[in-house]
């Protein structure tokens, strides 16, 4: 498989590691099978877009800024969802989660268990290189071309846990609770201003809110997910210089950036340029990852 070119399946060459490949609507595509669970992951082809938000955006925080120009150089896989509890089970043996079900986001892994997850899958599948996505490669995908908040268009916030334009693509602190089937809910019934409001709420089943442009299931809501770079406390601001495969060298730096917001965010979290940063001993049943494939960008 040559992963130089847009379409990296063109030649009929798939690595050996792949359950399936092909393409769809929402573009490339290829699998890798563990124990009988699947994980796809979405091909995401190089290009250049405008990383960070607008000034006027609502939710906007002061390091989601200066908005620039930030040029994806190589093309990369990513998963088309994040890593499910089925998938994490069939890696590492066992399963810590607040909420239990194969096809709910794997969550309560800190940073270094994500780390040992992704060298388990490399010694279990040779040649397969899965990492975590840098921030900007993050965005990037989850924009999948679109400009707006979100990628099905701007979002309006009626109130802290209200966004109605949220409310078919992510799973997020106004709606998670609607229809929650799980015993085991947290408790939500003093949650202000919720677009739905209910008793309980938590993760939800992957796949059950609508895809992006490129194929991508749960990029905004449902779990925080894990990015490369490093970060002292909150993300570090932008430069307004345009940037070539940015990513902030983490090393000792005790903090990494999680992206795109969960089944608890308030509604202002859960858009394509919010960031925040955790500590990477944390283990919280709101954080979970999606695994990348691909050239890493330099300074990791």
């Amino acid at each position: 498989m040559n992963e130089d070119r847009p379409n990296p399946l063109e030649d009929g060459l798939p690595p050996e590691w792949a359950s399936r490949w092909g393409e769809d609507r929402q573009g490339v595509y290829v699998g890798f099978e563990i124990k009988g669970v699947e994980q796809i992951l979405r091909w995401i082809p190089p290009g250049t877009f405008m990383m960070g938000s607008p000034e006027e955006e609502p939710g906007r925080l002061p390091w989601e800024g200066p908005q620039h120009e930030v040029t994806i150089t190589q093309g990369y896989w990513l998963g088309e969802t994040p890593v499910t509890q089925a998938l994490w089970k069939a890696v590492m043996g066992d399963s810590p989660r607040a909420f239990v079900h194969n096809q709910r986001p794997i969550e309560h892994v800190d940073f270094q268990m994500v780390e040992d997850f992704i060298a388990r899958t490399g010694a279990l599948i040779p040649g397969l290189g899965l990492r975590l996505p840098s921030e900007s490669e993050w965005e990037y995908a989850c924009r999948a071309g679109t400009t707006d908040a979100t990628y099905e268009g701007p979002i309006k916030i009626l109130g802290e846990h209200n966004a109605p334009a949220l409310d078919e693509i992510a799973w997020y602190g106004g709606n998670s609770g609607q229809g929650f089937d799980l015993p085991a809910g947290i408790d939500t019934s003093d949650w202000k201003e919720m677009q739905y409001a209910n008793p309980r709420a938590g993760t939800r089943l992957v796949k059950t809110r609508r895809r992006n442009p490129w194929g991508l299931y749960d990029m905004l809501g449902n779990v925080w997910e894990w990015c490369a770079d490093g970060a002292d406390g909150a993300p570090d601001s932008y430069s307004l210089e345009p940037a070539s495969d940015p990513v902030a060298p983490a090393g000792e730096r005790p903090n990494r950036v999680v992206r795109g917001g969960s089944w608890g965010a308030h509604a202002g979290g859960v858009r394509a340029a919010y960031r925040n940063a955790s500590h990477r001993d944390l283990r919280d049943r709101s954080l979970g990852f999606r695994v990348a494939r691909g050239r890493a960008p330099e300074g990791r």
